[in-house]
């Protein structure tokens, strides 16, 4: 495989660890990150202060993926039908700036079509989407027990009461995008 079909998408639904196990299920990904981005405190900000809610971050994942085999538009897609893009910094009990539901553009092209995306999934949801479209800024990787979150603590409340009811909705919408059990 070539590396020149590697792109890079960075989004914030709320807890990363949701977000994560969501990606790291669809065909195509090649490497999902854990991390914070979006903030205007300097330097390599920590999941405690991350927490605070006053360092202006996004618990955020970026992603690696193969774009031969699934498209920036289908993961956004994805993105926007596996958390509520309708409440402000806000994702179920996680409350706070650093829960927003956020897309970082990496180029003008990934800018036009994460607006087009938006714009065409309004008609999914009664109230207004509050999806914030931003330029990607520097990303920051959480702590290593951040990452792989789901995978390595499926029986920890969070991942049974929250993230499997997302994970469940992903095999239900997007069955075809998804890699298979076996793999």
């Amino acid at each position: 495989m070539s590396t020149e079909n590697l792109k890079q998408i960075t989004v914030g639904a709320g807890c990363f660890w949701c977000i994560e196990a969501v990606y790291q299920e669809v065909k195509g990904i090649k490497e999902v990150v854990s991390g914070y981005t979006g903030g205007t405190v300097p330097g390599k900000p920590t999941y405690r202060e991350i927490c605070s809610g006053l360092t202006g971050h996004a618990e955020v994942v970026q992603v690696t993926y193969d774009a031969n085999v699934v498209s920036y538009e289908d993961l956004l897609v994805i993105f926007m039908t596996t958390h509520d893009p309708t409440t402000l910094n806000r994702q179920g009990a996680d409350v706070g700036t650093q829960y927003r539901s956020v897309i970082y553009y990496h180029d003008a092209a990934q800018e036009k079509i994460a607006n087009a995306v938006v714009k065409a999934m309004q008609s999914y949801y009664e109230d207004p989407i509050v999806t914030e479209i931003s330029a990607a800024e520097t990303f920051y990787k959480a702590e290593d027990d951040h990452q792989n979150f789901y995978s390595n603590n499926k029986g920890y409340g969070y991942c049974t009461f929250v993230i499997e009811p997302k994970l469940s909705k992903l095999r239900k919408l997007h069955a075809e995008k998804l890699k298979s059990v076996s793999a």
